[in-house]
């Protein structure tokens, strides 16, 4: 029950084919409710002792050693433990009071008792604002502006998979149909562009894929997805496969397809609300996190994750609505109601490139230093005297230095983190995305609900996922510690749950009458964040994938602009693609090198089927650190020597800077992104390993 998680990497030799479709034969159709689906409940969980590794992933980036150690700890108490188990499958009494007990201390402490002032902080948007809203945060506004091009729209169009694009054409009818009742003329219907000469014209290579697609597709569905890597359930009837190079919402249409099956209504199993380890089999190109990425890619990786998750949500019958919070004044305070952004800007000055707010990153390391082995800590109220005249001495002081931590409570400090969570002007998990986190109690299949997390993770701002981030490891090593703090992970999630589930911003309806399934299904979501928090925070191969078609599109949309070179640039196009099949020979690169003052210039490196990006950087390691004529490094005061942590970076081509991940086989890489260049840089000082 440990946070810290053990990730081990299944790798899979053959990649998956990420689905494409050929959009000159691309029928668009509203889509019709799905009514009538039936939710499956996760077939593949059973009443077994949890295996204490619940997402498998690579040891290397994943887990530190703190937490694999932490993980064996616990392992090798709850395997003995049945009242443990207990506890992990479904929240005690004791949990369960303590949640209402939460939800109670923020009414009382938040103003929360004034429906009125939640409803006039928070509005839903009129109608067809929703629909607007969402399109031009899915990067498609054009689709409704009068002076827009077909090739504007058509390439993140073409990027998108078959029930991705549904899911924009009835947004787009829903606006539509919101401007005829305001007699307004209605916009260029989808199909139109998706018809034009430029769209047919943009990717000439795919023009005969959708045959090869459909078969790929096909062949999926014909197998089913608890069956496409069995070497890995052998033994383990307690695990989930997580796939990412198939779009999440086409992953669902397969699923519900295969739910009608007489055989698969057959072999359901009640879901005991244990949690499995989950195997994310890793591509060749390895894995990709969040920070990897370039802010101009992330910004596609959250436009394509966007539509892709309300696809999900069309296909799942989620109805969420988006909220916007009302200008509130912000309060004359230093640290509590201050929006993040604003907050964070002012932490920046004192300490750049900080990613998440020093008043929270202190009271973190005070509680990870003197909390976690805190008998209830969390649970347990602190003095409200206590509490109070210390908010107020770290209103005045912080930011000078003079507060001393010597005499404060565990009790106290756990209590102002959670009132600078909860009395954030806008949630923590955003007015836009609260209710949508909230819905993902009602999804029944365990990787259809880590699939949402993961796609809102991405579309939170840089602010609040870090800062998310923070506080989820920082929860996780509090449950590492269950022995000593008596907080197990249902414990630790129904406290949370109303801190980040409820504001006064937002109405809620987490708190309608206090029935256990409500507390429940609220601190299911919670600890399901805090279980799975590496996994989550990475992107996904389709949507690597779509946002390098994306690149590609955008680069080749000069040639549409003089139609007499169009035809040479195509025959060039497609040369430079054949160009590496026909080198039968090991290739070789150059390898730009910037490592700050230390290093500079180039270095050629042959590679292979084998080679992987940590071999590169082991030859340049060898070759222009630890050379004995070279001397780089800093000496430690233990004598050793500490050289700089390097990486290596793609760049340019269809990415826009990509680190990469140590275990990418560089063959891979050549072909997936022959145009890029490769340059080893110094790894960015991220605060608390973001």
């Amino acid at each position: 029950m440990g946070g810290g998680e053990e990730v081990l990497v299944s790798r899979n030799g053959s990649t998956m084919q990420f689905p494409r479709t050929s959009l000159n034969h691309f029928r668009l159709r509203p889509s019709q409710s799905p009514a009538g689906r039936r939710r499956i409940k996760p077939s593949s969980l059973q009443k077994k002792a949890r295996n204490p590794s619940p997402t498998e992933m690579s040891v290397e980036p994943w887990a530190s050693p703190q937490d694999q150690a932490a993980a064996e700890h616990v392992h090798s108490t709850h395997t003995h433990t049945p009242s443990s188990q207990d506890q992990e499958q479904h929240p005690d009494k004791l949990c369960l009071d303590s949640f209402w007990s939460e939800v109670e201390t923020i009414r009382q402490g938040s103003g929360y008792t004034d429906l009125d002032s939640t409803k006039r902080d928070s509005r839903q948007s009129e109608e067809g604002e929703q629909e607007e809203q969402w399109l031009a945060d899915a990067g498609l506004s054009t689709l409704i502006s009068e002076d827009s091009e077909d090739v504007d729209n058509a390439v993140l169009l073409l990027t998108l998979t078959r029930t991705q694009a549904e899911a924009v054409q009835r947004r787009l009818d829903s606006y539509t149909l919101s401007l005829r009742k305001r007699n307004k003329p209605a916009p260029r219907d989808v199909r139109d562009i998706f018809h034009s000469p430029i769209t047919q014209t943009l990717l000439p290579e795919s023009q005969h894929s959708e045959e090869p697609a459909q078969n790929s597709m096909a062949s999926v569905a014909k197998t089913p997805l608890s069956a496409m890597t069995a070497e890995h359930r052998r033994g383990t009837p307690k695990e989930e496969v997580f796939i990412t190079e198939v779009a999440y919402c086409e992953q669902a249409v397969i699923f519900l397809k295969q739910a009608k099956l007489p055989q698969n209504k057959s072999q359901r199993r009640k879901e005991d609300g244990t949690l499995p380890r989950v195997v994310c089999p890793k591509c060749r190109l390895g894995v990709t996190r969040i920070q990897d990425l370039s802010h101009s890619d992330m910004k596609k990786v959250r436009q394509l994750a966007l539509i892709d998750m309300t696809a999900l949500c069309d296909l799942l019958e989620l109805e969420v609505k988006r909220h916007k919070t009302s200008k509130r004044k912000i309060p004359e305070s230093t640290l509590y109601g201050v929006p993040l952004a604003t907050l964070l800007e002012n932490d920046q000055k004192i300490k750049p490139n900080t990613s998440t707010p020093l008043f929270m990153q202190a009271l973190l390391s005070f509680l990870e230093k003197k909390g976690v082995d805190s008998e209830g800590i969390l649970r347990v109220p602190g003095s409200q005297s206590r509490i109070k005249h210390l908010q107020q001495n770290l209103e005045s002081n912080f930011y000078s230095g003079q507060v001393s931590w010597d005499e404060v409570s565990p009790n106290d400090a756990a209590a102002l983190l959670k009132k600078f969570i909860r009395e954030l002007p806008a949630p923590l998990l955003t007015a836009e995305y609260l209710n949508t986190f909230s819905a993902v109690r009602d999804i029944t299949e365990l990787k259809q609900k880590l699939h949402m997390l993961n796609l809102l993770i991405l579309l939170l701002p840089e602010p609040n996922r870090n800062t998310l981030k923070a506080l989820l490891e920082f929860l996780s090593k509090v449950v590492s510690r269950e022995k000593r703090n008596r907080m197990n992970l249902w414990a630790v999630a129904t406290i949370m749950a109303p801190n980040l589930f409820l504001h006064k911003a937002v109405p809620s309806r987490l708190t309608e009458g206090a029935e256990k399934g409500h507390a429940e299904k609220a601190a299911d979501v919670m600890r399901l964040l805090i279980r799975y928090q590496d996994l989550l925070w990475t992107i996904p191969n389709f949507l690597m994938s779509q946002v390098r078609k994306l690149n590609e599109n955008s680069n080749r949309r000069y040639q549409f602009y003089d139609r007499r070179i169009k035809n040479l640039l195509r025959k060039i196009h497609t040369d430079s693609r054949e160009k590496p099949d026909k080198n039968t020979s090991d290739p070789c690169r150059t390898v730009k090198i910037q490592v700050g003052d230390l290093v500079s210039g180039t270095m050629e490196f042959p590679f292979n089927v084998n080679s992987r990006a940590s071999d590169l950087l082991a030859q340049f390691q060898h070759q222009s650190l630890r050379s004995p004529d070279n001397g780089k490094g800093k000496m430690r005061r233990n004598g050793s020597v500490a050289y700089p942590d390097c990486a290596l970076y793609e760049v340019g081509g269809n990415i826009g800077e990509h680190c990469l991940d140590p275990d990418a086989h560089l063959l891979d890489l050549y072909n997936t992104n022959s145009g890029g260049e490769w340059v080893i840089k110094l790894k960015p000082n991220a605060s608390r390993g973001l």
